[in-house]
C-alpha cells in the first residue's frame, strides 16, 4: 500500500533528485574562459613619513608589486608622439612595446620572461620581424638597443626604494595630465653617472606611474590601467640575428647623447 510522505518529506525528496541534474546543467553552462580581473589595489599611505623622499620610496616599493597593462603617450620636443604599452605581468615577467624608437625605425618591444631579456621588432625596418635574446631576465640593456622607455617600471624601483642611493628627492609641481603626487629627482654626486635618470616622477596613491619627464621625453598614463596577463609572451619567434642599434647616427633623439655605449651582449 502506498504510503502518502508528508509535504516536507516529499520536498526533500524531490531535491534530492533535482539537485545532481541541476549542478551537472549548470558546470556545463559555466564559461571556459573568463579574463583575468584585476584585483583592487589599496591605496599607498603616505601620511606621518618623513618628507618626499620616504614617500617616494613608499610609492616605488608598491610599484614593484603592481601587475597591470597601461598606455602611455611619450612626448619628445621636435618628435611626433609616441605611444608606449608596458605590461607587469603576475607572474613577474614584463614587456614594454613602444610604436617607433628612433626616426625612421618600427616599433618594438622589451620583455623578461623566463627565456631571458629580448628585443622584438614588430614592423619592418632593416632587421627581420623577431625577436633577438640580449641576455638572462635580469640583464641590463646594453645601450645601443635601449630605448630607455622601460627602465621606470623596471629596474629603476629598486632605486627609488633604496634611501642609500645619491638622490635628492623633493616635492614638485604636477606635470600636465598626470593624476597623485610628483616627484624632483636629482643627483647628489656629480662626479659619478645617477643610478636613474634624473626627472619628475609621478604616481597616483594606488602606487601606478602617471608620469614621468626625463632627458627620453615625457611618459603620460592616457588611460586607466587594465588587468595583467598571467605572463607576458614575445611579440615574434625567437631569431638569429643582430639586435637593432637605436643609435642610428646623425640621431637628435635625446636617448643618444645620454650614455656611452655599451659591449654588444652575448647569447
Amino acid at each position: 500500500m502506498f504510503t502518502r510522505l508528508p509535504p516536507v518529506r516529499r520536498m526533500t525528496g524531490l531535491l534530492v533528485m533535482v539537485l545532481p541534474v541541476c549542478f551537472t546543467a549548470c558546470a556545463d553552462q559555466r564559461p571556459t574562459d573568463r579574463p583575468s580581473a584585476q584585483p583592487p589595489v589599496a591605496g599607498v599611505n603616505t601620511d606621518g613619513l618623513g618628507g618626499p623622499h620616504d614617500e617616494l620610496a613608499a610609492l616605488a616599493a608598491a610599484a614593484q608589486d603592481r601587475h597591470l597593462t597601461a598606455r602611455y603617450a611619450l612626448t619628445t620636443p621636435g618628435r611626433s608622439d609616441r605611444s608606449v604599452l608596458v605590461t607587469r605581468a603576475a607572474d613577474g615577467t614584463w614587456r614594454v612595446d613602444v610604436s617607433e624608437t628612433t626616426p625612421g625605425r618600427g616599433a618594438i618591444s622589451l620583455a623578461a620572461t623566463g627565456a631571458g631579456l629580448h628585443q622584438c621588432v614588430m614592423t619592418a625596418t632593416d632587421r627581420p620581424p623577431g625577436c633577438v635574446r640580449l641576455g638572462d631576465p635580469d640583464a641590463p640593456v646594453p645601450y645601443p638597443y635601449d630605448p630607455r622607455v622601460q627602465h621606470p617600471f623596471t629596474d629603476w624601483l629598486p632605486v627609488l626604494t633604496d634611501r642609500r642611493a645619491p638622490l635628492a628627492v623633493s616635492a614638485a609641481r604636477q606635470l600636465p595630465g598626470a593624476a597623485g603626487s610628483c616627484y624632483s629627482v636629482e643627483s647628489t654626486n656629480a662626479a659619478l653617472p645617477p643610478p636613474l635618470d634624473v626627472g619628475i616622477y609621478c604616481y597616483d596613491r594606488d602606487a601606478t606611474i602617471t608620469a614621468v619627464r626625463t632627458v627620453t621625453g615625457t611618459l603620460t598614463l592616457v588611460e586607466p590601467p587594465g588587468p595583467a596577463p598571467d605572463t607576458v609572451q614575445l611579440s615574434g619567434p625567437v631569431i638569429d640575428a643582430d639586435p637593432l642599434d637605436l643609435t642610428t647616427p646623425g640621431d637628435s633623439d635625446p636617448i643618444v647623447r645620454t650614455y656611452l655605449p655599451s659591449p654588444r651582449p652575448t647569447t
